[in-house]
């Protein structure tokens, strides 16, 4: 099956997403920072059984083709992007749907299967973390400077923001996410697990070089029956 581009307006923005399938299982694919549907979810969209589920991938507003508005982090932002993905999967009329996110889109997804319980059908999350400690801050600094990146990631970004956007949000991203670290347990959404009801995956990658393997053992602790 084709796979259709559209955006939609959802909460005074409007956001562009690929949708393809047409099972009766929707999933909802939610991109990391600086990502969007195409960059991160490529195999995903051409790969994934269509005949199971419908598969939707968003790009975050600020992100991918969801610009304007540029993007920015306030304190709220996973909030607001969690909000702007349940509203946008129940503006294209899906009553039920399962979250696959990682990196920020793991984050994400782990607010909205929290503060939307009767939403959300299944979770997985992979690089996905809860909290910010000061490890995580110096991990971050390190990838401020995009000139320092390996051809491969910088490319296709590169390629769909033009050197400016791209290294001037990489920067914001470092600043807005380090803000986190300055509350005494660097949280971000820890409070929010054990509000999370459904049947949750969580994948983590042992040489993930910018989120240690403890946040991932966190986030199964404390979502209770997580694999």
């Amino acid at each position: 099956t084709s796979i259709t581009s559209a955006k939609i307006q959802v909460n005074g923005v409007h956001l562009h997403y690929q949708q393809t399938g047409e099972g009766n299982h929707a999933v909802l694919l939610l991109p990391g920072m600086l990502g969007s549907g195409q960059t991160d979810f490529g195999p995903q969209l051409k790969s994934m059984n269509k005949k199971l589920f419908t598969i939707v991938a968003w790009d975050p507003r600020g992100y991918g083709q969801s610009i304007p508005p540029p993007r920015d982090f306030p304190p709220d932002f996973f909030e607001r992007d969690a909000k702007d993905a349940v509203d946008l999967m129940q503006a294209l009329k899906f009553k039920k749907f399962s979250l696959l996110g990682w990196s920020d889109g793991g984050i994400t997804a782990l607010i909205a299967a929290a503060k939307y319980p009767t939403l959300i059908h299944k979770l997985v999350v992979w690089g996905a973390n809860a909290s910010v400690t000061q490890e995580d801050v110096r991990i971050y600094n390190g990838i401020r400077d995009v000139s320092k990146w390996s051809e491969k990631v910088k490319k296709p970004l590169e390629e769909m923001y033009g050197h400016k956007y791209f290294a001037k949000t990489c920067e914001a991203w470092v600043d807005g996410i380090s803000r986190f670290a300055e509350k005494s347990d660097g949280n971000i959404c820890q409070e929010l697990l054990p509000d999370i009801k459904c049947p949750t995956f969580i994948i983590h990658g042992e040489k993930d070089p910018l989120v240690p393997r403890a946040h991932a053992e966190y986030i199964h602790k404390h979502i209770k029956g997580s694999r």
